[in-house]
């Protein structure tokens, strides 16, 4: 069986993964045999994907990355290196807890910035941006801007990467000051309700 993606020489890839056409695996990665991986992705230097792991297509792991167990991201997201995440809520060294792990679900297009820990059990929503260093221990508003310790909401964030000018809560409208893409606000949620 032809394989039409690439896996550098010092990277593992155990038997049963799946990897999707286009997809690059660098140097010293490993990707465990459950794993299911998109079209298109790039795991980085260091990178681990574990076996209850699925990632989307056209998603960027940067380097020293670990996507453990329980931990699902859908298409376009980008982890920045040697951001974190978790799956047992409060670990021991010395207690079995592989039947606790908890889901958490990075949705499409969102942005985890550089060195941030995502406590597991948490969706992160569409085209949210994860400020590098926060702490996220809590769902996630599609397009909100996260920063700090723990991470709080700051403001909005568009597809494109631009931050919109609008409050955090009330009746709003604007565009994205790069694409011209019109967002909505009503109350606390942000729509995405015209693309140029």
């Amino acid at each position: 069986m032809a394989v039409d993606y690439q896996v550098h020489e010092s990277a593992i890839v155990d038997d049963g993964a799946q990897i999707g056409e286009g997809s690059r695996v660098w140097h010293f990665a490993h990707v465990c045999g459950g794993a299911k991986i998109g079209s298109g992705c790039s795991l980085g230097q260091n990178v681990f994907v574990g076996n209850k792991v699925t990632i989307g297509n056209n998603v960027k792991v940067q380097n020293n990355v670990s996507v453990y167990d329980n931990v699902h991201l859908e298409d376009d997201v980008f982890c920045g290196p040697s951001m974190v995440f978790t799956n047992v809520y409060n670990p021991r060294s010395f207690i079995e807890r592989k039947t606790e792990y908890r889901d958490t679900l990075v949705k499409k297009g969102a942005t985890l910035g550089a060195n941030c820990t995502i406590v597991c059990g948490v969706t992160l929503g569409e085209y949210s941006l994860i400020g590098a260093g926060a702490v996220i221990n809590k769902d996630v508003k599609p397009f909100a801007l996260m920063v700090g310790v723990p991470a709080k909401q700051i403001g909005w964030i568009s597809k494109y990467g631009e931050q919109l000018d609008l409050p955090l809560e009330g009746e709003a409208q604007t565009s994205c000051p790069h694409t011209g893409d019109i967002y909505k606000l009503s109350g606390s949620t942000l729509t995405l309700i015209e693309e140029e």
